[in-house]
C-alpha cells in the first residue's frame, strides 16, 4: 500500500513538473509563428518595393531613350533641311526634276505693267532647255544663292554672276521664248563664266582661237578656249558633236572662266561650245493667224482666229507700217484702207512680240481673203452630225425668229474663246460669230460660220 502511495507520489509530481513546461511551451510557439509571417510579410514588402522600383527605373529608361530617339528624329531633319538648302542646286525637288533649266547671266530686266521680266542668256541644260529665255518674275518665284539666302535681282545682273533659272515648260514659241521663274539660283564662284560669240579662226591642238563679240558686255574680243574632257560642244539643237567636227570660219558661242589668263590673246578653259554647223544664217521665224479683224484704228488691227502652223497666236494686235505688204488672194497689191471690221484675213508676223494679251507685234504681210457678216447672239439648239454641226442663233438673244441664222459649223471653222479656256458651245452660250455673206433663202438662212468667239453662259 504505502509502495503505491510511493509511485503514485511520485507519478504526481512528474506531472506537476512536466505541467509548467507545457504551459511554458504553447506561448513561446506562438511567438515563433508570428515572428514568422512578419518575416514572410516583410520579405514580401521589400519584394514589392523592389518590384516597383524597377519598373520605375525601366520606365525612366524607356522614357529617356524615347526622348533621344524623338531627339536623333529632329536633328536629323534639320541637318537634312540645311544640306537641301545649302545645296539647293545639287538636290533639286521631283517637281524640279521636270522643269527646264537655263544657265546663264541676266541680261535686261523689265518692270513694267505687265509685270517683272527678265531675259537670262546662256545655254540650256537639257534638249527642251533654252540657251535664251525671257521669264516673267511672280511672288512665288524664289531668287536666291546657293546656299537658299535671297539676292537682289539687280545686284545680279550688276555682278555679272551666272543664274540657273528655272522654269516649267509652258513656253511661248516667239524668240526668245517666253515663260514663268520657278527659281532663279546664284552659282557659285567656281562656276561663274562669261561667253563670247564669233568665228573660229585657228584649230590646234585641243585649242579654238574665236574673235568676235563679248555676249555680257558687246566688247570685241579675240580668246583661245581650251577644249578639256569637261567641255562640252553641241550644235544649235543641243546635240553633242565632236570635237573634230569644228572648223575655221564656223561661227560659235564659247563660255569660258572663271580663270582668264592676262596674255595676248587672253586664254581660259571652256566649259561649253555652241556650234552652227549650217553654212547659211537661220532664217528669221514668221508666224501666223488666219482670223478675222475685230478691231482697228487705223495703224493697228486686231485679228482674232487660228495661229497658223501651230506657233501662230489666236489673237493678236498687229501694227500696220510702211515694211507690211498688203494683198488680195491674187497677190494684188492693196492699201491699208481695206483692214477694216469683219475683214477675213491672213496675217503674218515676227517672233518679237510684247507680254500684253493680247500680245501685239509688226505685222509684214496681211491677204485679205473675204468680208464676213458679224452675228451677235444666244446658242438656242444645236444638231450634231460627224462631219458639221448646225447651231441655230438667237441673235441679239431677243427671240425674234425673223433676224435669226442657222451657222454651219466645219472643221475649217475657227472656234475661239475670249477668256483663253477650253471651247465648247452649249445651249445657252453667248457667241459673237462671224459668217459668210452667202446664205440660204430658208428661214432662218444657213450660212457657213468662219469664225465663232465664245462669251459668257447664262
Amino acid at each position: 500500500m504505502k509502495k503505491f502511495y510511493k509511485v503514485l507520489t511520485t507519478a504526481t509530481l512528474l506531472a506537476m513538473a512536466a505541467m509548467p513546461m507545457a504551459a511554458s511551451a504553447h506561448p513561446a510557439s506562438n511567438t515563433s509563428v508570428g515572428k514568422s509571417w512578419e518575416a514572410k510579410e516583410m520579405k514580401h514588402e521589400n519584394e514589392q518595393h523592389e518590384n516597383k522600383k524597377h519598373e520605375n527605373e525601366q520606365h525612366e529608361k524607356e522614357k529617356h531613350e524615347n526622348e533621344q530617339h524623338e531627339k536623333e528624329k529632329h536633328d536629323n531633319y534639320n541637318e537634312k533641311r540645311e544640306k537641301e538648302d545649302k545645296h539647293d542646286c545639287d538636290y533639286p525637288s521631283y517637281e524640279e526634276q521636270s522643269m527646264l533649266s537655263t544657265l546663264g547671266q541676266i541680261t535686261k530686266i523689265t518692270n513694267d505693267a505687265s509685270g517683272k521680266n527678265i531675259t537670262v542668256t546662256g545655254h540650256r541644260e537639257s534638249a527642251k532647255g533654252q540657251d535664251e529665255i525671257t521669264l516673267a518674275i511672280t511672288k512665288d518665284t524664289k531668287i536666291v544663292n546657293s546656299k537658299g539666302k535671297q539676292v537682289n535681282l539687280k545686284d545680279i545682273m550688276d555682278g555679272h554672276q551666272v543664274v540657273k533659272a528655272v522654269y516649267n515648260a509652258n513656253l511661248t514659241k516667239s524668240v526668245p521664248a517666253r515663260g514663268v521663274a520657278s527659281k532663279i539660283i546664284v552659282q557659285d564662284q567656281n562656276q561663274q563664266f562669261t561667253g563670247i560669240q564669233g568665228k573660229v579662226t585657228d584649230v590646234k591642238n585641243g585649242k579654238f582661237v574665236v574673235t568676235g563679240k563679248n555676249l555680257y558686255t558687246a566688247a570685241n574680243e579675240t580668246i583661245v578656249v581650251h577644249v578639256t574632257g569637261k567641255t562640252q560642244i553641241v550644235d544649235r539643237n543641243g546635240k553633242k558633236i565632236s570635237q573634230s567636227d569644228v572648223k575655221p570660219g564656223m561661227e560659235i558661242k564659247a563660255f569660258y572662266g572663271p580663270q582668264i589668263t592676262r596674255s595676248l590673246p587672253a586664254q581660259s578653259n571652256a566649259s561649253y561650245i555652241i556650234v552652227n554647223t549650217e553654212d547659211r544664217p537661220p532664217v528669221e521665224q514668221s508666224f501666223g493667224t488666219e482670223g478675222v479683224i475685230t478691231g482697228t484704228n487705223g495703224s493697228q488691227i486686231t485679228v482674232v482666229g487660228k495661229g497658223l502652223d501651230g506657233r501662230g497666236q489666236q489673237q493678236v494686235v498687229l501694227n500696220i507700217n510702211k515694211d507690211t505688204r498688203i494683198e488680195d488672194r491674187n497677190g494684188n497689191v492693196l492699201s491699208k484702207d481695206v483692214l477694216k471690221e469683219n475683214v477675213l484675213v491672213e496675217a503674218t508676223y515676227g517672233p518679237a512680240m510684247t507680254f500684253s494679251i493680247p500680245p501685239m507685234t509688226n505685222a509684214t504681210k496681211i491677204v485679205v481673203k473675204d468680208t464676213l457678216v458679224k452675228a451677235e447672239g444666244t446658242v438656242k439648239k444645236m444638231d450634231t452630225d460627224k462631219k458639221s454641226s448646225l447651231i441655230y442663233l438667237d441673235v441679239n438673244s431677243d427671240n425674234e425668229v425673223s433676224n435669226d441664222v442657222i451657222l454651219n459649223v466645219t472643221d475649217q471653222t475657227k472656234i475661239v474663246s475670249q477668256s483663253g479656256d477650253s471651247v465648247q458651245l452649249t445651249p445657252g452660250t453667248k457667241v459673237v460669230a462671224y459668217h459668210s455673206m452667202i446664205m440660204t433663202r430658208s428661214l432662218p438662212p444657213i450660212s457657213n460660220a468662219e469664225v465663232i468667239i465664245t462669251g459668257q453662259t447664262r
